[in-house]
């Protein structure tokens, strides 16, 4: 496939439809965890225009940054800490309509004022967390997490 991305202006559920087999393609037949990676995290940004969409590695008993599209962020995160390290500790999808409401939020940027955090397990293990974030309140819903999920379920680790 082109690296190019077909760029959807329709529903949120539409672009994430018109994302989704651009995305498989990309990953198709690519082996490079990291070149997988910054794609999935590029063609979101592109896609939906979001303030910052990036990937945290587990590496011990930290997160570590990977790929990602934005301002620089923050390298390293605790488990169950912040937003990311809870959905790594709770191995489950975060919504937060308000960053500022959420106990314990690390803001890597002030600029963030909501985000959806997606765990990628492997063999019942995180792996990964995919994070993105908005200068809006109340960006994400169901619609993001599900098709967020289908996406992360694509990336190979």
């Amino acid at each position: 496939m082109a690296e190019d991305l077909k760029i959807n202006k329709g529903n949120k559920e539409e672009q994430y439809k018109s994302l989704l087999p651009q995305i498989e393609a990309l990953l198709k037949g690519e082996s490079d965890e990291i070149a997988n990676l910054a794609n999935v995290a590029a063609a979101l940004k592109e896609q939906f225009n979001f303030f910052w969409v990036g990937f945290y590695i587990v590496k011990g008993e930290q997160l570590v940054l990977g790929p990602f599209q934005g301002p620089v962020a923050c390298t390293r995160i605790a488990y169950n800490k912040g937003v990311c390290g809870t959905a790594w500790a709770q191995k489950d999808t975060l919504i937060v309509p308000n960053v500022d409401e959420f106990p314990g939020h690390i803001a890597c940027s002030s600029l963030s004022k909501s985000e959806i955090v997606l765990p990628i397990i492997r063999n019942n293990e995180v792996i990964a967390i995919l994070d993105v974030d908005s200068e809006e309140l109340n960006t994400f819903n169901e619609i993001d997490a599900k098709y967020l999920k289908e996406i992360v379920d694509l990336v190979i680790l």
